[in-house]
């Protein structure tokens, strides 16, 4: 989609958080609330016929969208979270990016077989991330599954979308 103004507002930091990786900053498209709008509105507009009953939102970053969109959607909202932030009885997912290796959880009560499920973070790049939380979701078996991310980065000879051949997955805005 790339919509210019959400283009025109998104940051990018070079060598963050380590040399060598150009960090695309989404939280200057949260600050402004004509990019909130122009991201829920296209969001709003690609699953609102879907059927969505939870939106997983992968810490943290993806809580923001997840939240919003669900709010819009009338559906309900699930925590993708790092070790330990849980209260309750948990599943996890270990997976690789590309600065290092980390673990995400969810409750074993987040979503049952009824559920359509969207799952929802800010950054697509190697895929790492995503999968893991793929395969979190996959553990309910939930009728259906979807995946969007506001940013895929293409341009540094990064293939995250090759991991989801069987999914559809959507964004907003690829560079």
């Amino acid at each position: 989609m790339n919509n210019k103004t959400l283009l025109e507002n998104l940051r990018s930091v070079p060598d963050f958080p380590k040399k060598g990786i150009n960090f695309r900053d989404v939280t200057t498209l949260y600050k402004s609330g004509e990019c909130m709008r122009i991201m829920l509105d296209e969001l709003e507009e690609i699953y609102k016929d879907k059927g969505i009953t939870k939106i997983v939102g992968i810490e943290s970053r993806g809580f923001i969208m997840a939240a919003a969109l669900a709010g819009r959607l009338g559906c309900g909202m699930v925590m993708a979270r790092k070790p330990g932030k849980l209260p309750s009885t948990v599943i996890k997912e270990s997976f690789s990016k590309e600065y290092g290796v980390d673990t995400i959880e969810m409750h074993i009560d987040s979503i049952d077989e009824n559920d359509v499920v969207l799952i929802h973070d800010d950054l697509l790049a190697t895929g790492g991330t995503a999968k893991a939380a793929y395969k979190l979701v996959q553990h309910f078996h939930p009728k259906k599954t979807y995946m969007n991310f506001i940013i895929e980065i293409k341009d540094e000879g990064l293939h995250g979308r090759d991991l989801f051949k069987d999914i559809e997955l959507t964004t907003l805005m690829t560079l």
